[in-house]
């Protein structure tokens, strides 16, 4: 692949589509046409694929029983005259809402045209006569039809119906529904049969009101029925212009993707607007896959869904020259940006593993706990879980037993944090030098080291981690008590443990589905909110200031902190949980992944949090990009696997995924990486356009 095409959305799965709100005037469907030319001709230069537009934007919605003069119907097709005109010099697929008489009954319909041809005319299913709404004084639901195919100007045999699906020739992902305004508020709207007959993109025209309130009733049903089926979900609404003799308008844009927010209008606007977002097309399609229950779906409606006609389309896409996401991708996937949502799910986490715990400890009649705590980020949340267990129990804090356990390399630093946090927790600390059994260990096994040789190898390593497990499960049969394990989700998938007697191995794992980058935040939410005290939430900020490291391997010289850096080793887990959510979740392949970490992390200022200081690192190049997804993509698929098959247990604490073999993930402990690795090819060493 191109370095051009590489840096190009359309070549990743993902397309580019834009909502319009054209400024109109009730009843004057040559200026109304004109404003949504602008608009489509905006969406081209954008490198848009999809224009959608709002429900009878030809004429406005609010003509009432102006629908009913031939001077307005006519108007309305002298003004899609001139939109297929314009059209046909635009590579854009567009849908226009337009009043339209068919065997002597007038619809509101949704056109979809394309390069000056019709694809297909879909006319309103539902139409409402509640409230202010009077849609059948002047319309006729789609089930009235008669005809299946209309002549408009020199088109002949144009689909016509309520059950047309469009599917794009070259990418039979695209494939799109169209609905209209109430269609959506019914029980089963037509867009989930749609859905489960392939369509993966629904588009929905509205005029749509505006009453206190109700743009988040919106939200919630367009989110709602985005994740249901599965699907993305365009949704436009009529804006300034439309008559204000009874109503108002408020111009409601918003597009979901698989229920999540992707794009939305500014409210209120006085004048025309464009909203673009990008839709992951082949995320929607391998979750299809994935949740079964879709295909269930599908087999138990097969008589609707066989009502469904495919209409084809051609649709160059501009995979050419360069493309980035302009859609926000959020660095950080297992951690909400935005702090309000953030503190919820914080909250949530942390309580999903207090009850894990608890839940443990009563079933195995055990009221102690023991656990090894380095100081570090994983113990140190470890033992916040479980004196949070403690008090549920309503036990004493000091049921915990915890062990500082310094080996050859343990800093001054890291030791001084891990006796201060056990001192303002509460349970019973004790010191525990591993270093002479460790000794007595290489000596026993004939290490260079015992005779004196400074061999700092993984056998070196591996006896300090044995030792601590060893200890641990050793002291738990001396005083009844449970392991505790601390290793997170982030360094089994890394393969970053030591196996069996280590840090893989306890009684209870209850980090095991947390990445690493959660658990600085969990342990932040903890401090700053207090969980358990004032004394405790200093000590755990002093911890998230610690660098990552095993401390294992002694430092060169006096003063200097770690010999290792965790990251140096197997990558920054700001970038490999980012790598790892995708890999998880969703399946994608590396070079997708890369283009995606790329659009994330290539600006230094975008996106960043400044009130989370120990996020420390906000900028990749692509050639990093690659090099950290390789290491991931060994550990991951080749190098690992065979510790995670037999983890202890663990609650899943994320939708983003567990990679317990009871809880989520199952794969093979002999499988090879070599096709991640040849894909990962496609990825360029650098940008060259930019130059990184």
């Amino acid at each position: 692949m191109e370095n051009a095409e590489f840096f190009n959305l359309y070549n990743h799965g993902l397309i580019r589509v834009a909502v319009g709100i054209p400024e109109v005037q009730v009843a004057d469907p040559a200026f109304n046409g004109s404003r949504t030319i602008e608009l489509m001709e905006k969406a081209e230069r954008d490198k848009a694929v999809l224009a959608l537009f709002p429900e009878l934007g030809l004429s406005a919605y609010s003509c009432d029983d102006l629908f009913h003069q031939q001077a307005l119907l006519d108007g309305s097709l002298d003004s899609l005259r001139g939109i297929l005109k314009a059209s046909e010099a635009l590579n854009l697929l567009a849908v226009i809402g337009m009043p339209l008489q068919v065997d002597h009954l007038l619809f509101n319909c949704a056109v979809v045209l394309s390069r000056g041809k019709i694809l297909g005319i879909i006319p309103k299913s539902f139409l409402p006569n509640y409230r202010e709404y009077y849609e059948y004084r002047q319309f006729a639901p789609a089930a009235a039809a008669c005809s299946t195919e209309v002549e408009i100007f020199d088109h002949s045999a144009i689909p016509f119906g309520s059950h047309l699906l469009f599917q794009a020739d070259k990418q039979r992902e695209f494939t799109f529904c169209v609905e209209i305004c109430e269609d959506l508020w019914v029980p089963i709207p037509p867009s989930s049969y749609a859905a489960l007959a392939g369509a993966t993109v629904i588009l929905n025209l509205s005029a749509s009101n505006i009453t206190i309130a109700k743009d988040e009733y919106r939200h919630n049903l367009v989110a709602n029925q985005s994740a249901r089926c599965i699907a993305a979900y365009l949704y436009t609404a009529a804006g300034t212009g439309e008559s204000t003799t009874d109503l108002a308008w408020d111009g409601h844009a918003i597009v979901y993707d698989s229920g999540v927010l992707v794009g939305e209008s500014e409210r209120f606007r006085y004048d025309s607007q464009l909203v673009l977002a990008e839709l992951d097309l082949e995320r929607l399609a391998l979750e299809r896959m994935r949740q079964n229950t879709f295909g269930q779906s599908m087999q138990l409606h097969r008589e609707e869904l066989r009502r469904f006609r495919k209409v084809p389309f051609n649709l160059e896409t501009p995979k050419t020259g360069r493309l980035l996401c302009s859609r926000k991708i959020d660095r950080f996937p297992y951690v909400p940006s935005d702090p309000a949502v953030r503190d919820r799910r914080c909250y949530e986490a942390y309580n999903i593993q207090v009850q894990g715990l608890v839940k443990r400890l009563k079933s195995s009649k055990i009221s102690k706990i023991a656990i090894g705590i380095s100081g570090g980020l994983d113990s140190t949340h470890a033992l916040v879980v479980a004196a949070r267990a403690m008090d549920v129990l309503q036990l004493p804090r000091s049921n915990i037993s915890a062990y500082t356990m310094p080996g050859f390399a343990t800093s001054q630093h890291t030791l001084d944090n891990a006796k201060a946090l056990m001192a303002a927790i509460g349970c019973e600390s004790h010191e525990l030098d591993i270093r002479p059994s460790c000794e007595q260990m290489l000596r026993d096994i004939g290490h260079p080291y015992a005779s004196g040789e400074p061999v700092y190898d993984v056998t070196f390593e591996n006896v300090q981690a044995g030792e601590r497990t060893s200890h641990l499960f050793r002291l738990a049969n001396l005083h009844q008590a449970l392991v505790l394990g601390t290793s997170d989700l982030s360094e089994l998938a890394l393969g970053w443990c030591t196996y069996g007697v280590g840090d893989h191995m306890s009684h209870y794992a209850i980090n095991a589905s947390v990445p690493k980058t959660l658990v600085q935040f969990l342990i932040r939410w903890v401090a700053e909110t207090n969980q358990l005290g004032e004394q405790s939430s200093r000590i755990l900020r002093a911890i998230l200031d610690t660098d990552f490291s095993p401390e294992l391997i002694p430092a060169k010289n006096d003063g200097e902190p770690f010999a290792q850096k965790t990251e140096d080793i197997i990558g920054p887990y700001e970038l490999q949980d980012f790598t790892l959510y995708y890999t998880l979740r969703f399946g994608y392949a590396p070079s997708k992944i890369a283009f995606l970490s790329y659009c994330s992390w290539r600006d230094r200022a975008q996106g960043r949090w400044p009130d989370v200081p120990e996020l420390k690192r906000n900028q990749y190049t692509i050639g990093e990009v690659k090099h950290w997804l390789s290491v991931f993509a060994w550990r991951f698929f080749q190098l690992s696997q065979y510790k995670r098959s037999c983890i202890p247990n663990a609650p899943k604490v994320g939708s983003g995924g567990s990679l317990s073999p009871r809880g989520d993930y199952r794969a093979p402990s002999d499988s090879e990486a070599a096709v991640w690795l040849e894909e990962i090819k496609n990825i360029p060493d650098q940008d060259l356009e930019a130059g990184s």
